[in-house]
């Protein structure tokens, strides 16, 4: 076989693969989002389990694999509740692309999710909360929606500090366990 023609199969099967692990990835996320979900006590806003399952998307699969499957996720739990709140449901796109560039200093394919690998994965997805539901959100939808600032900002920081926590414990516990099923680089030694 030609290397041409190897690489055009390589392409063609990654790209099968992404489109693969947006539906699926989307298809959990808004399960998730949906029904998996604990009241703060601030009104439309919860604390979300869909958000650690997406950074495990965007170390794995990347930006545009996360980003896809959160914008479509959380999308789709939107419209089959209460309809389409774009602020947010960009934002959730937008958190999945920082988790998958995140993702890119993470040597997870490799086995690879030490204290070094935790610590950066932890700080960036907590500046990624903070950012996308503390500023953007918020800003959103005083532009947009023309919501009242201190709803909508009260709203954003709880989003952001609780998706913070969650994201950094249970995004953690999900990584480890798939780094625990890739082979570390060096480990296999060929028999003599």
């Amino acid at each position: 076989m030609s290397e041409d023609k190897t690489n055009k199969n390589l392409n063609n099967q990654t790209v099968i693969r992404n489109i693969v692990a947006i539906g699926i990835g989307a298809a959990v996320f808004f399960i998730l989002k949906r029904f998996v979900t604990i009241p703060t006590g601030v009104p439309n806003t919860d604390i979300a389990t869909a958000y650690p399952f997406l950074a495990l998307l965007g170390v794995i699969f990347g930006p545009w694999v996360a980003g896809l499957a959160g914008f479509i996720g959380h999308t789709l739990g939107d419209v089959t509740t209460y309809g389409a709140w774009w602020t947010w449901i960009i934002g959730s796109g937008l958190l999945g692309v920082a988790f998958g560039f995140i993702g890119r200093s993470i040597p997870i394919d490799q086995g690879i999710f030490g204290k070094k690998e935790i610590s950066k994965f932890v700080i960036g997805e907590a500046v990624a909360n903070i950012v996308v539901w503390a500023i953007i959100a918020p800003i959103g939808d005083i532009l947009i929606y023309s919501e009242p600032a201190n709803k909508v900002f009260l709203q954003g920081i709880v989003a952001g500090l609780t998706n913070a926590i969650v994201t950094g414990i249970i995004g953690v516990i999900l990584l480890k366990a798939y780094a625990s099923t890739r082979v570390k680089k060096g480990s296999l030694k060929a028999e003599k």
